[in-house]
């Protein structure tokens, strides 16, 4: 059986993209930080759908409970899935933060930065002994870093999710030596928790906010949950150091 790490699967399109690629009998190894009972939830319909899974608790914006966070991947990758290596690495879990350039606090920039750039880049560098070759990685970006789309107050957002763009490129050409392919998926606007539940908490934005999307709707978690899980499969295998949007033409 294959295997794969997906991050921040309790909620959202990670929780979408655990289980599509367990629908395809690859089993997961999923990771949450604060939302433990979404993380069950995930655990449970996969296994509801006849898959296997193991959710662990990360802090991706911790680089120092990596080593530790490692050895719980190793143990069970032997206990559950018996194997000694994994085989997909989905980089999705992060969180967001809104402020106008001349508002921005310096200890927000350092959060952002370490949750979406640093803690990615250094979890991806941890995992990648445990990484088999002929594996894939998918970072999840936004096509808030498209020179169309310049929403004002998501400037560090914006900028650290184009660094990861650079990355995936970086990934892939280094990592092609051992036959992995790495590519990263840009969503639009999508209804999950993102920006502490803005869409939840604020539903009556999303008729308007439809208007900027070709399709007509604001983008759901299974959107780009299912081109992830596509990444990651048989399918993908010709496709590497690509950042692909899915957004369903937001902003087109």
């Amino acid at each position: 059986m294959d295997v794969a790490v997906v991050t921040g699967a309790s909620s959202g399109i990670g929780q979408s993209a655990a289980l599509r690629i367990a629908r395809r009998g690859t089993g997961v190894i999923l990771t949450y930080s604060s939302n433990a009972d979404g993380a069950g939830d995930t655990v449970a319909r996969i296994e509801r759908q006849g898959g296997t899974a193991v959710a662990l608790r990360l802090d991706l914006a911790d680089t120092a409970g990596f080593p530790a966070f490692v050895a719980q991947v190793r143990s069970a990758l032997r206990d559950t899935f018996e194997r000694d290596s994994f085989d997909h690495l989905v980089n999705n879990a992060g969180f967001a933060g809104m402020a106008m350039i001349e508002d921005t606090r310096e200890e927000d920039f350092d959060r952002l930065t370490r949750g979406l750039f640093k803690g990615p880049f250094f979890l991806t560098q941890a995992l990648l002994p445990l990484l088999a070759d002929g594996g894939a990685v998918v970072n999840l970006t936004s096509n808030s870093t498209l020179p169309q789309v310049t929403a004002p107050g998501y400037s560090v957002y914006a900028a650290l999710k184009g660094a990861v763009v650079v990355l995936t490129r970086y990934m892939a050409k280094e990592f092609s030596a051992r036959g992995i392919r790495v590519n990263s998926v840009a969503p639009g606007a999508t209804v999950t928790r993102f920006a502490d539940d803005a869409f939840a908490k604020n539903p009556e934005i999303i008729p308007e906010m439809a208007k900027s999307f070709a399709l007509g709707r604001v983008g759901e978690p299974d959107d780009i949950g299912m081109v992830v899980a596509m990444l990651v499969s048989e399918e993908g295998r010709w496709i590497t150091g690509q950042d692909i949007e899915v957004s369903g033409g937001q902003n087109l």
